[in-house]
């Protein structure tokens, strides 16, 4: 038996003008390695111990010299760094933010992109226009308080009812830490409010509208779903509101009458949705979250650009694109202006980054503070080389419209759209329900069972090993273009056929297939009381 040779050492450089490449080799590479021919940094001798997704200068780094990489610069000197030195965050002076004033501004065109026509899938069309990509039962709380009695009810509904109604895919109850000890009137407390008025809506739920109440909280059912926010569908009439299960309404007698009222309720919502069935719809009725968590020096390399490139397919094919992270593109932010479609889009852009900037300046920190030990370990070094890496996920098409923090998609807003929310994983997913979202991409290099209970998640490796590892967590191994076995392009290709099978629920993603769900988390910018 003949022992496997080690993979010769690789070097992966973003643009002919970086000063630094990462090393892509399982393990790193230890002090003393020969960068091979063919490579960057070709006949180099590494000074250090290099960790897999780290970068080693590829020359001499004078003190107060930039550090480049994707063509721009992620960082300062501190010292001197020689060539084949390990170049990291200690090594590093965070550049300051862009002002967000002068900015180039709808400057980008892309060029016309074919249409790309002839694709479809199988999905649920609402009365109200959408589709849903899975046909869903959700209960909606007004408050945090009703949260165990919803579980206990939710699980007997999916016991004792769920089975004599095959077409429906699932029973959710749509539990959150909001609704009561708030500043309720305070100017930021809309957004919470509207994200979970806008989560009750989303496509995947059929128009279906069931609230449990507790009674005495701020958040009174009226207000979250007040007249002309919905539009009813079922034989209850227009002026019908939302049926709202309040658990301090004096006909309730203890515990078993408030879960007995909410599983009966249920029935008729399980009826309507369960004699609706898929139909053949074009691939632009998709609305596609994409974000980046537990993300690597991988990350831009391989599973975001796959992305990048699938987004763009969507936006051809006339779908529409949801990316976000707001910190994570705040250092790429003339490249968001100059792509916007229109200088009002630009204009929005910057009122929403500026409102961000200003809400983390009131807590005392900024942008750097979203870096994680997690993202440092793989290779990142401050979060200017993150959001390099980040933006890639958005493709190359204009931008064509702004959301802010928990607005729900327009029936005419389409294309690429900047859904502006906090980077936090579940934060940035529940915000996405809100806009709409009905397929959510998801891309890791550290690894994360992420999942949503609302929606399909599509977890895309951005390494073999990880790919591997984790072989029942990850849908897609995006890790095979570092590798050498499939291109950008081949991947995005890879990544548009699967999210039409999975929207058509032709593929169960894994998330699915274990039931890995995040509880929704609502970003509450407002006081607490």
């Amino acid at each position: 038996m003949h022992a496997v040779s080690p993979r010769p050492p690789l070097t992966l450089r973003m643009r002919d003008e970086d000063n630094v490449a990462i090393v892509a080799n399982d393990g790193g590479l230890p002090a003393g390695t020969l960068l091979p021919d063919g490579v960057p940094g070709a006949g180099l001798v590494l000074r250090d111990k290099v960790p897999q997704g780290h970068k080693l200068a590829l020359r001499d780094i004078e003190a107060g010299e930039a550090v480049l990489r994707y063509g721009v610069p992620i960082g300062h000197a501190l010292r001197r760094i020689a060539a084949g030195s390990w170049v990291h965050e200690r090594l590093l002076q965070l550049p300051s933010a862009r002002a967000l004033a002068g900015l180039p501004v709808a400057t980008v065109k892309p060029p016309a992109a074919e249409p790309l026509t002839g694709y479809s899938f199988e999905g649920y069309r609402n009365a109200d226009g959408s589709v849903g990509t899975r046909n869903i039962l959700a209960i909606t709380t007004t408050v945090q308080c009703v949260a165990g009695v919803v579980a206990q009810a939710v699980a007997r509904i999916k016991a004792q009812l769920l089975p004599l109604y095959p077409n429906v895919d699932d029973v959710v109850g749509l539990e959150h830490s909001y609704g009561c000890g708030v500043a309720i009137d305070a100017p930021d407390a809309v957004i919470p409010i509207r994200t979970l008025r806008n989560i009750s809506l989303n496509p995947n739920f059929g128009g279906e509208l069931m609230v449990v109440s507790l009674g005495c909280e701020k958040l009174q059912p009226a207000r979250l779903l007040p007249p002309g926010s919905f539009t009813i569908t079922d034989e209850r009439g227009a002026d019908a509101g939302p049926e709202t299960i309040c658990l301090q309404d004096d006909a309730h007698v203890g515990f078993m009458s408030m879960l007995e009222h909410i599983v009966q309720s249920a029935r008729p919502h399980l009826e309507r949705l369960n004699a609706r069935r898929r139909e053949t719809v074009p691939a632009s009725e998709l609305v596609v979250g994409v974000q980046c968590g537990g993300s690597d020096a991988f990350s831009g390399v391989t599973a975001n650009p796959a992305v990048g490139f699938c987004a763009d397919l969507l936006v051809r094919a006339g779908a529409t694109v949801l990316f976000s992270e707001n910190t994570e593109v705040r250092d790429a932010v003339e490249q968001l202006t100059s792509r916007a479609a229109t200088p009002e889009v630009a204009g929005a852009i910057v009122r929403e980054l500026g409102w961000y900037d200003r809400y983390l300046e009131r807590g005392r920190v900024d942008r750097a503070a979203n870096t994680t030990p997690g993202n440092k370990a793989g290779g990142l070094s401050n979060i200017a080389e993150k959001a390099m890496g980040s933006i890639v996920k958005s493709g190359s098409a204009a931008i064509s419209h702004v959301l802010s923090p928990g607005d729900k998609l327009g029936r005419a807003q389409r294309g690429l759209v900047y859904a502006a929310t906090p980077a936090s994983d579940f934060i940035c997913g529940t915000l996405q329900l809100a806009a709409g979202m009905n397929l959510h991409v998801f891309t890791t290099g550290r690894g994360t069972p992420y999942g949503l209970a609302e929606c399909p998640v599509v977890k895309v490796a951005t390494r073999t090993e990880l790919a591997k590892r984790w072989h029942d967590l990850m849908d897609v191994n995006a890790g095979r273009i570092a590798d050498g076995e499939a291109s950008i392009e081949e991947m995005g290709w890879e990544l548009f056929r699967l999210l039409l099978d999975v929207a058509s629920g032709r593929r169960k993603t894994w998330a699915e297939h274990w039931r890995l769900h995040n509880s929704l988390v609502l970003f509450n910018p407002a006081p607490v009381t």
